[in-house]
């Protein structure tokens, strides 16, 4: 039996809870490693990211609540694999980790990005959150955390940018990683966003073995798409 999707009312207090908590909470942390407020490069991406997160996820209340109640549950689950668990664990901790550094290339003056790299970071954000809407109206079962949703009907999703990479949500995160630093005028910040990279290519294929085993149809769909992240590339 498929479970109640909570009230549009209490999906956006829920979504606009979150965000705030969120991007005080890592807005906070950078300043502390900064050790300054004066850094307009941090409000440009506080800005940034929190108008067009909220908007995509306002679209996203009113098109597929059911969708948006599964993206703001807890980051670990019961259905959740064990591997799944221990990558959000690593996510939760890496993430402050990855904040930090461009916190403390500004302390120190590490290194300095040119403005017109700094603007092209600022895209390259806006790219990356904009995406999501094309992977949400193509697959409305994607969850932040690795599971068959059962439950929901989960089938598989083949439209959209599904049919040219076989994750374009994590292709669609891979600008976000690269233009938050460099935005932040820290080259430094580039090694947690390769590092975040690696793992999300380890939790892709992960995921890929999961719904091979229990997904009907996923290793068809596998062999139309040959592609996990880039398409020519891997």
């Amino acid at each position: 039996m498929a479970e109640s999707v909570p009230s549009q009312t209490r999906l956006l207090v829920k979504l606009l809870v979150t965000n705030i908590v969120a991007t005080a909470a890592l807005g906070g942390l950078l300043v502390v490693a900064a050790g300054t407020w004066h850094w307009p490069q941090l409000w440009i991406l506080g800005i940034e990211v929190t108008v067009i997160n909220l908007g995509v996820h306002l679209w996203l209340l009113n098109e597929n609540p059911a969708l948006l109640a599964e993206r703001l549950g807890s980051p670990r689950q019961p259905n959740q694999t064990a591997w799944d668990k221990g990558f959000m664990v690593f996510a939760i901790i890496g993430m402050p980790l990855w904040f930090v550094l461009p916190g403390f290339d500004r302390r120190w003056g590490w290194s300095t990005v040119p403005i017109w790299v700094q603007v092209a970071g600022a895209v390259l954000i806006a790219v990356s959150l904009l995406s999501m809407i094309s992977v949400f109206r193509a697959n409305s079962f994607a969850a932040p955390v690795v599971k068959v949703q059962a439950e929901r009907g989960h089938s598989i999703a083949d439209t959209g940018p599904y049919a040219y990479v076989r994750h374009p949500m994590y292709s669609g995160a891979i600008p976000f990683l690269i233009g938050m630093p460099l935005l932040l005028d820290s080259w430094y910040g580039l090694i947690g966003s390769a590092v975040t990279v690696v793992a999300l290519g380890f939790r892709a294929v992960g995921e890929e073995r999961l719904l091979t085993r229990e997904l009907h149809g996923y290793p068809e769909y596998a062999a139309r798409v040959r592609y996990r992240l880039v398409p020519g590339v891997w």
